[in-house]
């Protein structure tokens, strides 16, 4: 495997994926005890990220002297070139000319650039950059503003960019990545899914034993590979709880049950909609939110878990993006219910995350593994909290109502005119502002309604997708006419970043 050594840096979710879309496994890992794992005699080579700090600095992110002695290729990115330098007796200074952005690099003849041009477009991104080369190392690229763009250590495989290959706009930063892992660290491109499927079941079984499992069912993507990767590892003892929290899409509820009735798991559905909008009464704020309906799908897996003897798990569908936004490790960007909003107390010895480490891609991918149906693997992403954080304000059941039907008719004329390749998510927000109207002879003052779309590999970074302006026109003109209390529709245009894609 390789290790990518996290410094702090905001692409270390996107070096994994690359790295994985590569056919290989890694792993991410703090700097504060990467030394001691990278002892491991599988790992192959490792990948120091970027950070926001300066290595010069007091407090800064540092790595001990050793990992660069333990005759393993490293590839250094950004901060962790800079680390690089830094710690093997070269200088680092800060610069006034910065370089953020695409920027042309000149290379020169090295294996990490293999089949690549001398001129290669990259996106850098600091502050500082290499004064002094350590003792043994040669400059292999060069920009306007940065003469050491690029550098090498051919004699130790030590590497080191000061620009980001894992980016896209980086354009052929894969191929650099693949000259890294598979020319330098000569590793194996045998990370796939249905090896992982194979490792999963066979770590659920050790791990579960005679046990019992219980499983929060959504009929989403996640926590259906969740459900028949468990099925598959302790078949009868896992039980599947279908919570409706009355919180999803028009006629979900129902599908799901069709979806899951019949499949050989026990499958349990729990009318709770009652109980959750209660819970929900006048509050406004989207963390609360989150938090409420989390501790109460909690709260409801207990009740049904003694209802059947001696449960031991809980387990959960949660992937990497919900992990990496809700700050473990970093800042907290939202909290996910399964992640940042269960309770202290829960009454099962422990939770089975198989999919912890995966991307929604990967995810999928599993899913056809094991054998489930594409509409259920190709299932629009849905949220745990559902409607709830597409309402903006207090949650009521007229809201509720509201958005089903107008989110219906969006998806439904989405579907009949665009390519499902051309959209990854797709969905309506109510907001909680009223606008002036007229329908007919009368004025009206009723909700404002927003639409969403975008197109995204990994739900990490998206960009919002260009509908057909006729498109629009049309799901406006059904929506206003066919839907009570809306008056004014509205198309969000946000790239994620700066924007989340659910707007709570």
């Amino acid at each position: 495997m390789i290790l990518v050594v996290d410094f702090g840096g905001q692409y270390k979710e996107l070096i994994a994926r690359r790295v994985r879309e590569l056919n290989i496994y890694c792993e991410v890992i703090s700097y504060k005890n990467a030394l001691e794992k990278a002892k491991d005699e599988k790992v192959k080579g490792i990948i120091f990220t970027g950070g926001p700090s300066s290595v010069y600095e007091e407090n800064s992110p540092q790595i001990e002297k050793e990992i660069f002695e333990l005759n393993k290729p490293i590839l250094g990115l950004c901060y962790g070139m800079q680390l690089m330098a830094h710690t093997l007796g070269g200088k680092v200074i800060g610069t006034s000319q910065r370089e953020f952005g695409k920027t042309k690099i000149i290379t020169k003849e090295s294996i990490i650039f293999e089949n690549l041009n001398e001129e290669e477009s990259v996106w850098m991104s600091h502050n500082d950059r290499v004064e002094e080369l350590p003792e043994g190392f040669e400059i292999i690229a060069e920009s306007k503003n940065c003469p050491v763009a690029a550098m090498e250590n051919t004699s130790k495989n030590l590497y080191g960019f000061q620009f980001h290959p894992e980016v896209n706009h980086t354009i052929h930063g894969k191929e650099m990545l693949k000259n890294f892992l598979l020319n330098i660290c000569h590793e194996e491109q045998n990370w796939t899914m249905k090896n992982y499927a194979k490792i999963a079941i066979e770590d659920i079984r050790k791990k579960v034993g005679n046990g019992k499992v219980l499983l929060a069912l959504s009929g989403g993507v996640d926590s259906s590979v969740t459900a028949a990767l468990v099925s598959k590892a302790i078949g009868e003892n896992l039980t599947c709880i279908f919570v409706d929290h009355g919180l999803m899409r028009k006629n979900e509820g129902d599908e799901v049950e069709e979806a899951f009735k019949n499949s050989g798991m026990k499958f349990i559905r729990i009318d709770a909609e009652e109980r959750f909008l209660n819970r929900l009464k006048k509050v406004t704020d989207p963390e609360r939110k989150r938090k409420i309906i989390g501790e109460e799908f909690i709260r409801v897996f207990e009740e049904e878990g003694r209802k059947i003897k001696s449960v031991d798990y809980l387990a959960q569908g949660t992937i990497y993006p919900d992990v990496i936004e809700s700050g473990l490790g970093g800042a907290v960007i939202k909290s996910h219910h399964n992640v940042g909003g269960l309770p202290d107390v829960v009454d099962f010895k422990e939770l089975i995350e198989p999919l912890r480490m995966l991307f929604k891609d990967e995810v999928r991918k599993l899913g056809r593994e094991l054998g489930l149906a594409d509409y259920l693997v190709d299932r629009q992403p849905f949220p745990g909290p559902g409607l709830a954080i597409r309402i903006m304000g207090e949650i009521t059941k007229e809201k509720l109502d509201i958005l089903r039907d107008a989110d219906k008719i969006f998806r439904e004329e989405l579907e009949k005119s665009m390519d499902r390749e051309e959209i990854s998510q797709y969905f309506a927000v109510l907001t909680d502002n009223k606008s002036v109207g007229v329908m007919g002879d009368y004025r009206t003052y009723d909700y404002t309604l927003a639409l969403r779309a975008v197109k995204t590999s990994d739900f990490m970074t998206a960009d919002w997708v260009r509908i057909p302006y006729e498109v629009l026109d049309k799901i406006s003109v059904r929506i206003v006419n066919e839907v009570d209390h809306i008056n004014r529709i509205v198309y969000d245009i946000t790239t994620k970043p700066p924007a989340t894609i659910e707007w709570e």
